[in-house]
């Protein structure tokens, strides 16, 4: 079991600092080799990521609105909207081992202005056409509405056996000076979900 939430708690999306040259690739895998990954980027690039010993592995499992509860970790993908607030991209319910990691609210690259905020449930209130929850981080509040239809997903435990060609995978890896790539970590989507974030 312990080696289960250890692997679960790598794959955390959380900020990258300026030193580390942290990039995420999200995709499809093309093939495996070795402890080589070849993943089509969702650009449309061939990306190849070295595999580090010791890599952590976790997929996603479907959830439902239903599911977040107040006193809930969550990390929630969102976008600023129009008429003020934030709007829910994606949500992932974290297992509750894992509360606390990679806290707070950060520029995130799923689309052109969003943010990634990991905070504690707070509260939950719904609503015909979906939620509204508000997060609590670091002495902060946020609201974000999820709507009907947002990805909703938790964390499992997965193994190598499912980064099989054209499974969808989420890759936290690091760039070196040479432009190569490396990952410890990632998400694979199993059993037709796909990584959200």
């Amino acid at each position: 079991m312990a080696t289960s939430l250890l692997s679960l708690a790598v794959a955390v999306p959380v900020a990258a600092s300026a030193a580390d040259a942290a990039v995420r690739v999200r995709g499809t895998v093309v093939a495996r080799t070795g402890n080589v990954l070849e993943v089509k980027a969702r650009e449309g690039d061939l990306v190849k990521i070295k595999l580090k010993d010791g890599l952590h592995i976790n997929a996603v499992a479907r959830a439902a609105i239903t599911d977040i509860k107040p006193g809930d970790y969550v990390g929630i993908a969102s976008l600023p909207k129009a008429e003020g607030g934030d709007g829910a991209l994606e949500v992932l319910i974290f297992p509750a081992a894992l509360k606390g990691m990679g806290e707070g609210s950060f520029g995130w690259d799923l689309k052109p202005k969003s943010s990634m905020t990991n905070a504690t449930v707070s509260n939950a209130v719904k609503s015909v056409n979906g939620s509204t929850v508000t997060l609590s981080y670091h002495g902060q509040e946020k609201k974000i509405s999820i709507q009907n239809g947002t990805p909703i997903v938790t964390l499992i435990p997965a193994t190598a056996q499912d980064l099989r060609a054209g499974a969808a995978v989420f890759v936290s890896a690091e760039k070196a000076e040479d432009g190569s790539l490396s990952s410890g970590q990632l998400v694979v989507g199993k059993d037709g979900v796909v990584p959200p974030m």
